[in-house]
């Protein structure tokens, strides 16, 4: 068939068709403060009476400084704002009697009495700090996502806070960057859902409620493609793969009713986020219709200078403003300049409006002209029972068994002895990267040590630190080494500290730090059996240690429970059924590894020297995404399709075709199994990966016991996006490959034929 015969373009396709997600549920709908509101004669009415200086103000974002004395530095500056009207949001604030002092100032000393809107980087807890993103994702259950973003929304909202700067959805395939930690991993399907799950989780049914908080879709985008991992780095992109792995979950998010977009740090294709206009607008705003608000990152507007975009802080608000950014962050050249720009023309009344209802649309979306205050005495002032509950489920629901050679694991509290030896075994350092300081100080996670002697409270429990998290000092192995002698088994926890992970941390060198890898190195050398638990926030190169290790647990940075978590896993409270939402590097040379990538003219082959691969490494990830064990076994039966052959009308038609698989518990115990579906595109008129997820389902089965999966495809799943700039989004006819199985890997194969 000729190229452009074989062709069948799927016109029209909505953000539910692109993301291949579910419809949002009604009450998820009714929030949606992207589209025009109930607030619009009352906006209109106050844009009236607004001077240009005072919406300006209305588009500036300052930070709020705790360690200033007060009427000093930028506390005075936002103070004054404040007074004077000319400031519409405040970030990093939170404290039921700050932020009601501040909003006092607005309200009531103003001349319009506009109430501030009040921001805070809440990312995976507040009080109640939950595992990590990542660790989040490998769960594959979003549910994990949307109880952390509940819990965390309540608490935050009783503080004051109106709003916050998550989920980040950027999907990277990037180990090195610190931030792949706040993020889902590296499949753009499986970040959607997550997306969505969280947006809804943080918003509920009624931003103006007590305990919801609006949520923000960052880093709009690509910022995941950084070029070395490098925080703030260069992406070059082409448009289809723009569309096809980084805007998915974007889409997804505001689908679910996202109310405001950050913009990224990075350029794309040359042009920098906070002024790109064909992301901003042609993008977000012409083709999604997204009717919220788009904030500057920290100094994202003035950096349109140190890129070489902006020639100066005038030319940089000018630019920014115009692509479609509406609230600048910090830096203050919208402000500052804005005034004059509108008197040259370089920049609009119109738009300048427009920014400005989207900011007021929020503002009353949260109910703050209403009720702009919150009850001081009602400020909720730690995690409560059920929220840290809530976290502890959260932390081991996400942990995943990576080795368990001879079934070493779960441990037997009846053990007489245990060791605990590693940096980790009695350190607090479990929250991870991006937490409120407060909490961090008031709500320290469990330790593991502690939580150890408390589940097996008739073991002898000893402990040995052996080596710091980082550094060479090797003194205290001889010390780790006896403590292992000495027991029937030793639990080794190594890691990363906190503050390797996050925004501006990425590591060139992804093994464990310090002297870790010989501590464990010397466990061994004992011949006594022992235990690996990992605490990080990346993947990681395990190294030669790996094949000494019988058993290995990917515990993540767990949070506040994370010593609980950690116990409930290893004694076998909860059986791990996570998955690794991120392959797992063999070593840093080896980057890019995902399992989604395309293939090439020359695909590897062992054999064959002229081939895609390495000299001296296997063409695979040491772990790959999807993978994690269990303490029971399972058994998929032959997957089924309810039809081998589909059309290419009747999907743009809507219709489906159905993949069904049953699952069945083998083992003696009760356990999770997340089934998996990936697609593979045979032929297409631009390369495709060689699998796609576009389906995932957890399932929690007895000893014995059996279910069907079922699992719906429809055009989203099977269809692409192309170059062109304007979004044309094809359903090919031809074979498709389908994979059913427990990870990437899977191998039960079915062939579906769109016609």
């Amino acid at each position: 068939m000729p190229e452009l015969g074989r062709r069948t373009l799927l016109s029209a396709v909505g953000a539910t068709a692109a993301t291949g997600l579910p419809s949002v549920a009604p009450a998820a709908r009714e929030l949606d403060v992207r589209r025009a509101g109930p607030y619009e004669d009352e906006v209109r009415a106050l844009l009236a009476r607004m001077t240009p200086q005072e919406k300006l103000g209305q588009l500036q974002q300052l930070p709020w400084v705790y360690d200033l004395n007060p009427g000093s530095g930028s506390t005075k500056e936002v103070e004054d704002a404040a007074r004077s009207g000319r400031l519409g949001s405040v970030l990093s604030v939170f404290g039921a009697r700050t932020t009601n002092a501040l909003q006092r100032l607005a309200v009531e000393e103003s001349r319009l009495g506009i109430p501030l809107l009040f921001g805070l980087d809440v990312i995976h807890g507040f009080w109640t700090t939950f595992p990590i993103p990542l660790a989040q994702a490998a769960a594959f259950d979003p549910e994990v996502a949307r109880a952390d973003a509940e819990v965390s929304a309540r608490e935050a909202r009783s503080h004051g806070v109106h709003w916050t700067f998550s989920p980040m959805m950027d999907v990277t395939r990037e180990p090195r960057w610190g931030r792949v930690a706040e993020g889902n991993g590296e499949d753009p399907f499986l970040t959607a859902r997550y997306a969505a799950a969280k947006v809804t989780g943080y918003q509920g049914s009624d931003l103006s409620a007590k305990t919801a908080v609006a949520a923000c879709a960052k880093h709009f985008v690509a910022y995941g493609g950084a070029e070395g991992g490098r925080d703030y780095n260069t992406v070059d992109v082409s448009e289809s793969r723009l569309r096809n792995l980084y805007l998915p979950p974007f889409e997804a998010a505001l689908e679910a009713g996202a109310a405001t977009v950050m913009a990224s740090f990075n350029t794309v294709s040359g042009v920098p986020g906070h002024g790109n206009a064909h992301t901003l607008t042609d993008i977000l705003r012409k083709e999604w219709g997204f009717e919220g608000m788009v904030v500057s990152d920290w100094t994202g507007v003035q950096e349109l200078i140190a890129h070489g975009f902006a020639e100066d802080g005038a030319d940089a608000a000018r630019l920014a403003l115009n692509a479609g950014v509406d609230m600048e962050m910090t830096s203050t050249n919208l402000r500052t300049h804005g005034g004059r720009l509108l008197r040259e023309g370089r920049i609009s009344r119109r738009r300048v409006d427009d920014a400005v209802t989207r900011v007021l649309r929020l503002k009353y979306a949260l109910g703050l002209f209403d009720d702009p205050y919150v009850d001081e005495d009602a400020a909720l002032t730690g995690p409560s029972a059920k929220a840290r509950e809530a976290a502890r489920a959260a932390a081991a629901r996400s942990m995943v068994l990576l080795k368990n050679d001879g079934g070493i694991l779960p441990l037997s509290r009846t053990l007489g002895s245990l060791a605990l030896v590693g940096p980790f075994a009695d350190s607090a350092d479990l929250l991870g990267t991006w937490v409120v300081p407060a909490a961090a100080e008031r709500f320290p996670a469990v330790r593991i040590l502690d939580a150890v002697r408390r589940a097996a409270p008739d073991t002898k429990v000893t402990y040995a630190r052996g080596v710091a998290p980082e550094g060479g000092d090797t003194a205290g192995i001889g010390a780790a080494v006896a403590a292992a002698r000495a027991a029937e088994l030793t639990v080794v926890v190594v890691g990363e500290p906190a503050g390797l992970s996050g925004e501006a941390a990425a590591r060139s060198d992804l093994a464990l730090p310090g002297a870790q890898e010989g501590l464990i190195a010397a466990i061994a050398e004992t011949g006594r059996p022992f235990v690996v638990v990992l605490v990080n926030g990346r993947p990681l190169t395990v190294g030669s240690w790996l094949d000494k290790a019988p058993a290995v647990v990917e515990a993540w940075h767990p949070g506040v429970e994370a010593g609980h978590a950690v116990a409930d896993v290893l004694f076998g409270t909860v059986n791990p059924g996570g998955k690794l939402p991120v392959s797992f590097p063999r070593t840093v040379g080896q980057l890019p590894v995902h399992y989604n990538h395309e293939s090439t003219g020359r695909p590897y082959d062992a054999d064959n020297k002229y081939t895609s691969k390495y000299l001296d490494l296997p063409p695979t990830p040491r772990f790959p995404f999807g993978h994690g064990l269990s303490y029971t076994t399972f058994a998929l039966g032959a997957p089924e399709l309810s039809r081998a052959r589909v059309s290419a009308r009747a999907l743009r038609q809507g219709d489906t075709v159905e993949v069904s698989v049953p699952v069945r518990n083998t083992g003696s115990r009760t356990g999770d199994e997340v089934v998996q579906l990936y697609v593979r595109d045979v032929a297409a008129s631009i390369v495709q990966p060689v699998r796609r997820l576009r389906g995932f389902r957890r399932v929690t089965l007895g000893a014995g016991a059996a279910t069907t999966v079922r699992f719906r495809l429809a055009a989203a799943d099977l269809g692409f996006w192309t170059n062109d700039p304007h979004g044309t989004f094809l359903v090919e006819e031809g074979t498709f490959k389908l994979y059913v199985g427990t990870s990437s890997t899977a191998d039960a194969e079915l062939t579906l034929n769109v016609t």
